[in-house]
């Protein structure tokens, strides 16, 4: 059983409703607009938010329930967002495909880490953007949420060493609070991210 889909399938929103709050700041900085995927999205505050700025927006998940619950934010708000049961380790990288890539704590294995960033990396278009903030490795002596394995979590090389080449717009590593239902309550420590894509 895929324990995402059991931990969705309650009736509450258990990283809430509203947006992660660096998106929300990066999207007044940069007003991004175009065709957006967000990946490992869950319950689709985020994809939702996106939605309601204007963009097309896919979202990517491999819990049934997390895009069921999607379905239900989206049209609560009254927007579109296509979902998409997706397996990150299957997933098809399709090259210069979306404006924006957006993932909000999504943690993977170190080896399925770097294959979901590098076809991240092929995945935007030129010009278009990841946004990104995430758990670092730090995060296990907080008590405030991620995964409580160090494997799970990031460094700043991840991101550093992939998108070398890109313009990095914003990169932050360090203490952040982040409210954001049950499960992320407190002092984290993280690392946010914005590269944009060359133009060629």
């Amino acid at each position: 059983m895929n324990p995402w889909h059991s931990r969705f399938q309650s009736e509450d929103y258990i990283y809430g409703k509203k947006p992660n709050v660096f998106l929300e700041e990066i999207q007044k900085k940069l007003q991004l607009s175009g065709n957006a995927l967000a990946i490992a999205e869950g319950e689709g505050r985020n994809a939702v938010f996106l939605a309601e700025q204007g963009m097309n927006v896919m979202t990517w998940d491999y819990a049934a329930s997390g895009l069921e619950k999607t379905r239900k934010l989206s049209e609560e708000r009254g927007v579109s967002v296509q979902t998409e049961l997706v397996d990150l380790n299957d997933a098809n990288w399709e090259k210069d495909q979306w404006d924006e890539i957006v993932c909000i704590f999504g943690h993977f294995s170190e080896e399925l880490r770097k294959k979901t960033l590098l076809g991240v990396k092929d995945a935007v278009k030129p010009g278009g953007y990841y946004i990104s903030e995430v758990y670092t490795e730090k995060q296990i002596a907080y008590n405030s949420g991620g995964p409580r394995g160090v494997g799970l979590l990031y460094k700043p090389e991840d991101f550093l060493q992939v998108f070398a080449d890109w313009r990095i717009v914003h990169f932050f590593m360090g203490e952040v609070v982040r409210e954001e239902g049950e499960l992320h309550n407190g002092l984290c420590h993280v690392i946010q991210f914005v590269g944009q894509k060359p133009i060629e």
